[in-house]
């Protein structure tokens, strides 16, 4: 997941390279980390995503790409929904009015 957070994860793949079953996979990892496998994979996806957005000046389509999202679409709903704003906004960082609320 780590080295590669683009490719098409399913539970199965992360299973199979765990040597465990769906199951027993998922199960563990929440145990151990807290949440699913596609929820922590989301939240990194979108950690990242947040790092290039505030970093470099790369477009939000071609961060989602990066990330292995098909749309741009796609990639901000899903960022929207994980870190409680836009890409953009984000990127932007906490502007005056945020730090006076």
């Amino acid at each position: 997941m780590h080295e590669q957070p683009a490719y098409r994860w399913t539970l199965k793949t992360l299973a199979e390279r765990a040597g465990m079953s769906r199951t027993t996979f998922a199960l563990r990892f929440k145990e151990t980390v807290g949440s699913s496998p596609m929820e922590y994979l989301t939240r990194w996806r979108m950690l990242l995503a947040g790092d290039r957005s505030k970093n470099t000046n790369e477009s939000v389509s071609r961060i989602a790409v990066m990330l292995g999202y098909e749309s741009e679409s796609a990639f901000s709903k899903a960022f929207r929904r994980t870190m409680g704003c836009s890409p953009r906004q984000y990127a932007r960082g906490p502007t005056q009015m945020d730090a006076l609320q």
